[in-house]
């Protein structure tokens, strides 16, 4: 069936070897484009083709024109040259295992693609930010900030496509949406971060092995948290 999502589908299966499923894994656009495509907070429906040219997934309505990407928000660092000295400490069959947890559709979110004034988009700049390091968490919470009114790493870019975050009305809105709740304290909360958090001054990887399972331990409980919600929202949709 067309609506059928598999969380334990590894993504990574029907992409070329050497690419990037987010480009390549035509199921993992699947699932996007069924998971994404329905309605807002506000009533009106969000409908996602994968036909628009040059585009990976497209809306267009009274709400705007949104062109959108797929973006992993499940990060193993194992090939982070800054992360080497401790991954290497990780034995292989953990790291596969991490890996594998990482390489289903909970792991996976979609942001606005189309670059602006010829700047970063936010998957861009939230992986090249010397504070987030594309951390999912580090991200959430400055998108928390951006609905607050408050001032964050990415706060630039966020402002750049308002009207992308205006469509989910609140933060909690924009929670729901993308069933994001379990990486939060409580419901429309406080974020629950995946490393012990004091502001964005801290480095944001790992800085030890114990901080890495840490870090690998939240990370994969939120996966499958999410990877539930997927099932749940399937089931009614």
């Amino acid at each position: 069936m067309n609506g059928t999502i598999d969380t334990t589908f590894d993504v990574y299966s029907d992409t070329p070897s050497g690419r990037d499923p987010d480009s390549h894994s035509q199921t993992l656009r699947r699932f996007h484009r069924v998971l994404w495509s329905k309605p807002l907070p506000g009533g009106s429906k969000f409908d996602l083709t994968d036909q628009h040219p040059k585009t990976y997934l497209y809306h267009s309505s009274a709400l705007g024109e949104f062109h959108l990407s797929s973006d992993s928000i499940g990060h193993t660092y194992r090939h982070v040259r800054e992360m080497a000295a401790i991954v290497e400490q990780v034995p292989e069959e953990e790291l596969s295992r991490f890996f594998t947890a990482c390489s289903t559709i909970g792991a996976y979110i979609v942001f606005p693609s189309r670059r602006i004034d010829n700047k970063p988009t936010i998957n861009g700049a939230r992986g090249l930010h010397r504070k987030i390091r594309d951390r999912f968490d580090l991200t959430l919470e400055c998108i928390r900030r951006h609905y607050l009114g408050e001032v964050s790493p990415l706060t630039e870019t966020l402002e750049r496509y308002a009207g992308f975050f205006e469509l989910f009305e609140t933060f909690e809105g924009y929670v729901d949406f993308f069933l994001l709740q379990d990486l939060l304290l409580a419901k429309g909360g406080a974020v629950g971060f995946f490393l012990p958090f004091d502001g964005f001054d801290a480095p944001p990887l790992p800085s030890d092995l114990e901080a890495y399972r840490h870090y690998r331990e939240k990370l994969v409980t939120f996966v499958a948290a999410r990877n539930c919600r997927i099932i749940e929202q399937t089931k009614t949709t």
